[in-house]
C-alpha cells in the first residue's frame, strides 16, 4: 500500500502537521524534529503528492518559468535548472512561453498567477526588464525574481540574478585586439533587450580603451537568430578586401553561427580569414566547425540560483536580495591573429 502522510508521523512520533511543516521546509521547526521526520520519510520511502498538496492547501507550491526567447538552447538550460531546484524544495514547474510584444501581456500573466495559484515567477529577458510588465505583477503583489543583464545592483534591482554582459564583451573584444584585430564589426541582438546594450556597450568600451575608432558601418542591427547572423554576416562580406573587417564579435552564438556559415559560402577560412566570436557558450559554439571562441554563460546555474532565491524568500528565509554573474571567455578555434593581407602601416 502506498504510505501517506499519516504513517510517517506515526513513525516518526510527531504530529501530521509537523511532517507536513518539515516536507515544506517552513522554518522554526527544532533541527532534532527535521532529522527524526526525514529519517522516516527516507524508511518509509515516502512521495509526497504535490498536486494534491497544492489543491489541499492555502498555500502554492508552483513556480512560473515565463519567457520569450526564440532560442531553444537558452530556454531548455534555463528549464532545466528551474527544475533542479525545484525537485530539490518539492516545487512544481510550470512552463508559460508568451509574446513579450503583446498589447495584453499584462492582463495574461496576472490572470496566470491568479489562476494557476502561483507561489512566484522566474522572468527572463525581455520580461524581466519591463516596466509595465513588472508594474502589473507588483499590482497583485506576486512574487517573482527577474534574470537581467547588468553590471550594478542598485536599490530598485530587487530580487534578481544579474548578467555582466558588458565585462563579458570586453573581455571578448580584447581577445580579438590581442591578436591585432583593429577593424571589428559587431553583429546586435533584438534591440529590446537589454543584454544586446550591454553587450555593444562592452564592445564599444573594449575599442576605446585601445584607441580604436569604432565604424558606425561595421555595427549590424539584427535578431537573436542564425537568419539574422547570416545576413549581417554577408552584409559585411560584401565591402572591398581593404575595408572589410578582420574580425566578428556577434551577440549571441547563434548568430556568431550564422555569420560563420555566411562567411563560410563565400569561401572564407575561418580563422585564417577571419575570425569570428560569440557569447553564451550555448551548444551551437560547439557544433559548428570550426568551434566557437566565446564567453561562457552558465544558464543552468543561473536559472538555479534564481529559483532558490525566489523560493528562500516565499518561505520568509532573508536571502540575498540579488546575485551577479560574471560571463568569462572560453577560446576555441574560430579566432586567430589578424591575417597578414588585412594589416594595414602605421
Amino acid at each position: 500500500m502506498k504510505v501517506t502522510i499519516n504513517d510517517v508521523a506515526k513513525h516518526a512520533g510527531v504530529s501530521i502537521k509537523t511532517v507536513s511543516r518539515v516536507t515544506n521546509h517552513e522554518p522554526s521547526v527544532k533541527q532534532s524534529t527535521i532529522e527524526k521526520v526525514n529519517e522516516a520519510i527516507k524508511f518509509l520511502d515516502y512521495q509526497p503528492n504535490l498536486s494534491a498538496r497544492n489543491l489541499a492547501s492555502t498555500k502554492s507550491y508552483i513556480i512560473g518559468f515565463i519567457y520569450d526567447n526564440p532560442n531553444a538552447y537558452y530556454v531548455i538550460d534555463m528549464q532545466n535548472g528551474i527544475l533542479s531546484s525545484c525537485k530539490e524544495l518539492d516545487y512544481q514547474l510550470l512552463i508559460h512561453p508568451c509574446n513579450a510584444k503583446s498589447d495584453n501581456i499584462c492582463d495574461e500573466l496576472i490572470t496566470l498567477v491568479k489562476h494557476a495559484r502561483l507561489a512566484g515567477l522566474v522572468l527572463t529577458p525581455p520580461l524581466s526588464e519591463d516596466p509595465k510588465v513588472l508594474k502589473a505583477l507588483d499590482s497583485i503583489d506576486a512574487n517573482y525574481v527577474r534574470i537581467i543583464a547588468g553590471e550594478q545592483v542598485t536599490p530598485d534591482t530587487g530580487l534578481a540574478i544579474l548578467i555582466n554582459d558588458k565585462h563579458g564583451a570586453i573581455s571578448i573584444t580584447q581577445h580579438l585586439i590581442d591578436l591585432g584585430h583593429k577593424n571589428i564589426a559587431f553583429l546586435s541582438g533584438d534591440q529590446h533587450h537589454q543584454s544586446t546594450k550591454e553587450r555593444l556597450s562592452g564592445f564599444t568600451q573594449a575599442m576605446k580603451n585601445n584607441q580604436l575608432i569604432v565604424e558606425n558601418e561595421n555595427i549590424i542591427a539584427g535578431r537573436y537568430s542564425f537568419e539574422s547572423g547570416v545576413e549581417g554576416a554577408k552584409e559585411l562580406l560584401r565591402r572591398e578586401d581593404n575595408t572589410r573587417p578582420t574580425a566578428i564579435v556577434a551577440c549571441n552564438d547563434e548568430i556568431a553561427a550564422g555569420a560563420l556559415f555566411a562567411a563560410r559560402l563565400a569561401g572564407l577560412d575561418i580563422p585564417n580569414q577571419l575570425s569570428i566570436v560569440g557569447f553564451e557558450d550555448s551548444p551551437f559554439s560547439r557544433q559548428t566547425w570550426p568551434k566557437l571562441t566565446t564567453v561562457h554563460q552558465p544558464n543552468q546555474k543561473i536559472a538555479q540560483m534564481a529559483t532558490e532565491l525566489l523560493i528562500a524568500k516565499k518561505r520568509s528565509i532573508s536571502p540575498k536580495k540579488a546575485m551577479i554573474f560574471v560571463p568569462e571567455p572560453v577560446f576555441r578555434d574560430s579566432s586567430s591573429q589578424v591575417p597578414l593581407l588585412n594589416t594595414t602601416s602605421e
